[in-house]
């Protein structure tokens, strides 16, 4: 009975996910996490821990306790507080150095950044993720992907993908339609290492209802990149658009593996910089509600680029 009923959910789960893989190339899902287990599942996913403030001036610390991120009625919910909080005042990846290994600092907030980092990684394919995102002054939910080695140099040299940002949702803004900032991201950042890093980005408005779940993805191919939101496209950037200082290939530096990062900031340069300035300290905790996150391929050696013809499609 217990086979006969596993054998029914895998042939529903598979007829599903080949209902929502897209047409046009011989897309499979490669991996997922439907957050239907009673926690985060750490085989899939690590917890970045530090008071770093991203490089933006964010004034969160992000923690790996349950409080800031938790699998509740089948979702992952990560949560920012106004509690002040001690940590590592860099990131892992700048801790060789001793002195800033044992530097502290002390923010404001907490929340969380969880990362594939390490567990999986991807070159190429169509990556969506459902997510319900937070209102506010200051709130700074984000979706996107970080090169797993730095092979074209540090940042920016060897990209950054941002599938999904958003700041400062719900609030008034008189250069949006309705009147209320409504406006998602999709950016990508490449160039030289950090001064000479560069981006292009573009925004669209989020579909209604604002405060609803909505789906938010890429489609990767070799030299293109394409952005949609519940499936719809809303911008494209192909290889001419792009560069790194580390390599003459025009599909560099995004033609290596990169993993994905679903956190939530508080405040920070972009988020405070626009709207009503600054950070609404009012009505949190606030929420980042993500249903499942989906990652579809072509063929089985991970690298596939689904028969883009890059610039030439656009």
């Amino acid at each position: 009975m217990r086979l006969a009923a596993f054998l029914l959910m895998a042939t529903v789960f598979a007829g599903a996910a080949d209902a929502r893989a897209p047409a046009g190339g011989d897309w499979r899902l490669a991996w997922s996490d439907e957050f239907d287990s009673p926690a985060i599942d750490r085989g899939k996913w690590d917890f970045d821990v530090d008071c770093w403030g991203g490089g933006n001036n964010e004034r969160q610390c992000y923690t790996d306790k349950r409080r800031n991120a938790a699998i509740e009625d089948g979702k992952l919910v990560i949560t920012a507080r106004k509690e002040k909080a001690t940590g590592p005042a860099f990131p892992l990846a700048q801790r060789g150095d001793p002195e800033k290994a044992r530097a502290v600092a002390t923010k404001g907030f907490t929340s969380a950044r969880l990362v594939t980092r390490g567990q999986a990684a991807w070159t190429y394919g169509k990556i969506e993720v459902r997510a319900r995102l937070p209102q506010g002054q200051g709130t700074w939910p984000a979706i996107w992907m970080l090169p797993e080695t730095n092979h074209y140099g540090t940042w920016a040299a060897s990209g950054e993908i941002d599938i999904l940002e958003a700041v400062n949702l719900g609030v008034r803004c008189d250069t949006c339609e309705g009147g209320i900032e409504n406006r998602i991201l999709g950016t990508l950042h490449f160039g030289g290492q950090w001064p000479d890093n560069k981006h292009k980005g573009d925004e669209t408005a989020l579909p209604a209802p604002l405060d609803g779940f909505h789906i938010f993805g890429i489609v990767w191919k070799k030299g293109r990149i394409v952005w949609t939101v519940d499936g719809k496209p809303y911008a494209t950037r192909v290889a001419s658009e792009w560069s790194t200082s580390g390599s003459t290939d025009p599909a560099a530096p995004f033609d290596r593996p990169f993993h994905l990062i679903l956190n939530l900031a508080v405040g920070g340069g972009l988020a405070e910089g626009r709207g009503l300035k600054g950070v609404d300290e009012r009505g949190y905790p606030k929420i980042m509600e993500i249903d499942w996150v989906r990652v579809w391929q072509c063929g089985d050696d991970g690298v596939s680029d689904c028969g883009s013809t890059g610039d030439q499609e656009r």
